[in-house]
């Protein structure tokens, strides 16, 4: 790595001698291009916004560790002192006293009466919460609320006086290449300032179920998580969150909450305590070409429903498996991440017109939107019927069997789940290219249930019928109903 920057900075060294040998050439610069690369200044902003970032220092108990016992040394040891002194600082009869420890991160106020949003993880199991400010003021502050899912949290102080407060902008305007600027408390140095632009939109990053990242290559470091990445008008567009970084520190690969997921969770929290999302009771996944074609499906936009929960507001509505829901209450539905975050964010009780596509045809019904903390207790609840199984087969490249009481053993199958189960797979086949193994059950192929291996069979031979290239399964990976999935096997 060396060796190439010393290459390219020696090109940057002798090009303007070689350009010199050449008598009255004198290169010009369009008065255009000069005014492009002149770089924004941002000291004016940077001041008026810095006193409304903060520092977040916060304190956690941890419990000592396992109790020692004084070894049993002989009179004239060396250190025999020091030693003694260490374990009479222990508890009689207990562990070491719990240990005190610290962390920093950032935040932002948001209103003037003394509102401030971070990170969850900045305040996560802290005893004890400071809000520090530029001007060297430290509050105490109390938790309003937090969410998990998105990594936010609330926070209230009380202040002698009104404090600086900046507001929330317009995130889906934001555009790869605009100006940002980040403001934060990196490494426990107190307000830093960066600037940036934005390297990329919509980045999933398996933080959570409505991962929605802002890039950006403005610097953010450790503690700097919490605090708020502004547009150019000192408007908060994100809050940085988390950094991609093999050295654990900035590589120019910062990621941000969009302002348009935080302001919604933030009016909750200060509003209730906690958030109150919308549910629809599926469980969706991506549609791919495979599964397209396995569908009679022209088109691989929207969000594949692989499972309805019983009783919820999907099911109510008449939605079914292997329907693709490709509109939600008038928002288009391009990917199955979209569908989330648009239930979650519509209100609880709304009924909402649904489009989706069942075996191709187009067809609209109207759900009533549940709350998510309701429905995740059902789901955990639900307990789906199942049917019977019979006989063996060969397909795919897939042994298929029975689940008998030794397999349902061997594989640890849940209790009450049938259909056929995979007993072997060839490695070169078809069924190993789409990840499937030993112990995965199939309970549907080509849209129809599965009471048999040789259901399996029947249905690759329709598909070949049909001149189509693969064959739709429905798979409990592992045999557990809690990991039941579409996957598209291709035939030859």
């Amino acid at each position: 790595m060396n060796g190439t920057v010393k290459r390219v900075l020696a090109v940057a060294v002798t090009a303007p001698l070689a350009l010199a040998a050449f008598d009255g050439f004198a290169p010009t610069i369009p008065a255009q291009a000069q005014q492009i690369q002149q770089l924004p200044t941002v000291a004016d902003l940077a001041e008026k916004l810095s006193p409304a970032v903060v520092s977040i220092a916060t304190t956690q108990k941890v419990a000592g560790g396992v109790q020692l016992q004084m070894p049993d040394l002989p009179p004239d040891v060396p250190f025999r002192d020091m030693f003694e002194d260490f374990f009479k600082r222990q508890r009689p009869g207990g562990r070491p006293e719990p240990r005190t420890v610290n962390s920093q991160g950032s935040g932002f106020v948001i209103d003037a009466s003394g509102i401030i949003v971070t990170n969850n993880h900045v305040i996560e199991q802290s005893d004890d919460i400071t809000v520090v400010f530029t001007d060297g003021t430290n509050l105490k502050a109390a938790l309003v609320g937090r969410d998990t899912k998105t990594d936010i949290a609330v926070l209230r102080v009380k202040p002698n006086k009104s404090l600086t407060a900046v507001s929330f902008g317009d995130s889906d305007k934001l555009r790869v290449g605009d100006w940002v600027l980040a403001i934060g408390n990196p490494f426990g140095l107190g307000g830093s300032v960066s600037l940036g632009i934005v390297s990329a939109r919509n980045r999933d990053i398996n933080a959570g179920p409505y991962d929605d990242f802002i890039q950006t290559d403005a610097a953010i470091n450790k503690g700097n998580s919490g605090g708020p990445l502004f547009n150019l008008a000192g408007e908060v567009v994100g809050v940085n969150t988390a950094i991609y970084s093999p050295s654990g520190g900035s590589v120019g690969i910062g990621f941000s909450v969009p302002a348009a997921t935080v302001r919604g969770v933030v009016d909750q929290l200060v509003k209730f305590g906690e958030t109150r999302r919308g549910w629809l009771g599926v469980r969706i996944q991506s549609l791919t070409d495979d599964l397209a074609e396995g569908l009679d499906i022209g088109k691989t936009q929207g969000a594949l429903v692989a499972e309805v929960t019983p009783t919820g507001p999907a099911e109510k509505a008449g939605l079914k498996p292997r329907d693709v829901i490709t509109e939600f209450d008038g928002k288009p539905i391009h990917d199955m991440k979209d569908l989330p975050r648009v239930v979650a964010d519509t209100p609880i009780g709304k009924r909402v017109a649904v489009k989706i596509l069942r075996e191709g045809k187009p067809l609209e019904l109207s759900a009533e939107v549940g709350r998510l903390e309701d429905g995740e207790k059902l789901v955990a609840s639900a307990n789906p019927e199942n049917g019977p199984a019979t006989d063996t087969a060969d397909a795919l490249g897939m042994k298929l069997s029975i689940i008998n009481d030794d397999q349902r053993k061997r594989f640890n199958i849940d209790e009450g789940l049938e259909g056929a189960i995979v007993t072997e797979v060839d490695p070169n086949g078809p069924a190993a290219e789409k990840r499937i193994e030993p112990g995965d059950v199939i309970t549907e192929a080509g849209q129809k249930a599965v009471s048999n291996p040789g259901d399996v069979t029947a249905r690759v031979r329709d598909a070949e019928s049909a001149q189509k290239k693969s064959v739709l399964l429905f798979v409990a990976k592992g045999g557990k109903q809690s990991e039941m999935r579409f996957i598209a096997v291709r035939i030859k």
